[in-house]
């Protein structure tokens, strides 16, 4: 179960509107005979991709899979008719499908006679497939909050210079994170200081994810904006009242979306901003912009994950990573739980989840696989 993570893990960034998904079938013997993984949307899921590895040592095999075995067809036959169809003689699956649509494979499985286990390491396949599940169940995009700081938590000096508190090797790992997400989004502030290009550099074989700026006023993407190159798709967000003529240097490059403004404090109201995104099919948001819209998110309860990249250097002064969250006393502070600590270079990367608990499942419908 652990390689079939391990290869779900090759479809991030890829297989958007769909979930990761990695399968590993054993022969009879219990000998690994194939693997496989969804590559992309629209094309084979992974247990045909292993299925067909395998070939006729399936048969009275086990095919031990990240993601319940889907039961509805859309762009592709159901895999519990695919698995039954190879003579698979058990499977052991980790994460049951929350989608009322989709899911049942389990119970097809059963019904013709094959031996079916659910949950082995669910929670390491959970976490693989963090964007596709928190869209399922929540409705909207997973989001991913990345910042650089200093030790003593300063995210740029107190004449504003940013650039760069971090290692090379932390800005490179930065984008293996957007080659895995949907979209990378930047408020105004952002924008204004440090005009970001928000494309994959240096990842072979990346998909480009969607490039999106909040820019409530319509004001900090200027005619010649990186964002506006051409080299990845990009969405410019505008409060739903800012004039007409104030987005026409934008219309040509980029896809403008009027949402309403927050309804206390600047800027765009988090919610709509998501649904926006939702309805583009966007799971995986990895948010880039500075400490008000990182706070705004975290107001709204749309943080998912943290990704923290610490430098080994001090400031003294200049802004914080999270401004306007929210928060006014210790009892109130967004608690974390520590995923993962890591060494990129000379910075330390920590990554982190919010205790809070889930919030009401959700349904969204099917999408044609």
């Amino acid at each position: 179960m652990r390689r079939a993570v391990a290869l779900a893990a090759r479809g991030l960034g890829a297989t958007s509107p769909n979930p990761v998904v990695g399968c590993v079938v054993l022969d009879a013997h219990g000998v690994p005979a194939g693997e496989g993984w969804h590559q992309r949307a629209g094309g084979p899921h992974a247990e045909v991709h292993a299925l067909a590895a395998a070939g006729g040592r399936a048969r009275g095999g086990t095919a031990v899979v990240t993601l319940e075995p889907c039961a509805h067809t859309g762009r592709t036959g159901p895999c519990a008719h695919a698995l039954a169809a190879a003579g698979i003689a058990r499977v052991v699956y980790a994460v049951a499908d929350p989608n009322p649509v989709a899911r049942g494979g389990a119970a097809l499985l059963a019904e013709a006679g094959i031996d079916v286990r659910g949950g082995l390491l669910a929670d390491e396949a959970e976490a693989v497939n963090a964007a596709w599940l928190t869209a399922v169940r929540l409705g909207r995009p997973h989001v991913r909050w990345k910042y650089a700081a200093t030790l003593d938590g300063r995210v740029a000096a107190a004449d504003g210079t940013s650039r760069w508190i971090t290692s090379p090797e932390a800005r490179a790992d930065v984008h293996r994170l957007r080659a895995e997400a949907d979209a990378v989004l930047v408020g105004s502030g952002t924008a204004r200081a440090d005009d970001p290009h928000l494309a994959v550099r240096g990842v072979p074989g990346a998909r480009r994810p969607l490039r999106v700026v909040t820019d409530t006023e319509a004001r900090a993407v200027p005619p010649g904006a990186r964002v506006l190159d051409g080299a990845a798709p990009t969405l410019v967000a505008v409060a739903d009242d800012v004039p007409r003529d104030r987005t026409d240097h934008l219309t040509a490059h980029a896809e403008v979306v009027r949402l309403p403004r927050a309804a206390h404090g600047p800027g765009l109201d988090v919610t709509a901003l998501l649904a926006a995104l939702h309805e583009r099919d966007v799971r995986a948001v990895l948010l880039e912009g500075g400490p008000t819209l990182a706070g705004a998110f975290a107001a709204a309860g749309a943080v998912d994950a943290v990704t923290a990249y610490l430098a080994p250097a001090l400031l003294g002064a200049g802004p914080t990573a999270l401004n306007g969250a929210g928060i006014t006393t210790i009892t109130e502070a967004l608690r974390l739980r520590v995923t993962d600590v890591a060494r990129v270079g000379p910075d330390l990367r920590v990554t982190a989840a919010p205790l809070a608990a889930a919030a009401p499942t959700r349904h969204e419908p099917a999408k044609e696989n």
